[in-house]
């Protein structure tokens, strides 16, 4: 479905970008992995990729323009084109998720804010201007569905964990960005779109996972691979007349 699409994922070697690429090999893409860690983005091209015909690891910041530059001009030396980024990385502070709205770090909050929400809108700012000058490119930014809904605080009671405002904040950025540039972009060969994925399961306190299983209608909490199926959807040509939107998986989390 993929067949030599060269396509780059941003944080491509996390929870949720190792299983992005894992896919779009299996679809006879090829997957760049652009992370920060190269130990990281090594061991995974190790398990889904062990001969490395199909990924490629470039180091990448998405807050910095000349790392993204870089970036861009060694992909393009090596396959000749670049047909679609995947913004998933997800950068945040040491702080992230410790603040309160009654009580919170505002500085904390903005750095956050310029991690995430700037390093989304930098790094599609310029593949947009390299897809530009080629003709036709894809963007595919990860959001949440704290993006599109409020959070359900009663699920987080009698745990230690809570849903940050910056985090809604920052999804909601990025689902409105992706309209935003649909429009921008239009009649230039690009498109983008936006995944909000429900909770994502990495080990969370069991009395959140049977509260947040009660909200939805089969599984609860997803796997990262749950949500893989749309990501090659929106990176197929099936997909090719759609721009714009945000798609939400969630399992009925939402109704």
């Amino acid at each position: 479905m993929l067949k030599d699409k060269v396509v780059i994922v941003t944080g491509g070697a996390g929870l949720i970008g190792k299983k992005f690429c894992q896919e779009i090999i299996r679809q006879n893409g090829i997957a760049v992995i652009a992370d920060i860690s190269e130990e990281m983005a090594g061991n995974v091209i190790q398990k889904i990729d062990s001969k490395g015909l199909n990924s490629f690891f470039v180091k990448l910041d998405v807050t910095s323009k000349d790392s993204i530059q870089e970036a861009i001009k060694i992909i393009h030396e090596k396959y000749g084109k670049i047909d679609a980024l995947v913004n998933n990385a997800y950068p945040r502070t040491k702080k992230w998720g410790k603040n309160n709205f009654y009580n919170f770090d505002f500085e904390d909050f903005c750095e956050n804010m310029k991690l995430q929400l700037g390093g989304y809108v930098l790094t599609s700012q310029q593949f947009a201007l390299y897809f530009k000058n080629q003709g036709f490119g894809n963007i595919i930014s990860i959001s949440s569905i704290m993006g599109v809904y409020a959070p359900k605080f009663e699920n987080y009671e009698g745990t230690e964990m809570h849903s940050p405002l910056e985090y809604s904040v920052i999804k909601a950025g990025v689902n409105h960005m992706t309209r935003w540039m649909a429009k921008y972009l239009a009649n230039t060969g690009i498109r983008t779109n936006t995944i909000a994925p429900g909770g994502i399961f990495d080990n969370q306190p069991q009395s959140f996972l049977e509260k947040y299983r009660k909200c939805c209608t089969s599984k609860g909490m997803l796997d990262s691979e749950d949500i893989s199926g749309t990501l090659i959807y929106l990176l197929s040509d099936m997909s090719k007349y759609v721009n714009g939107q945000t798609i939400i998986v969630d399992d009925g989390w939402g109704l």
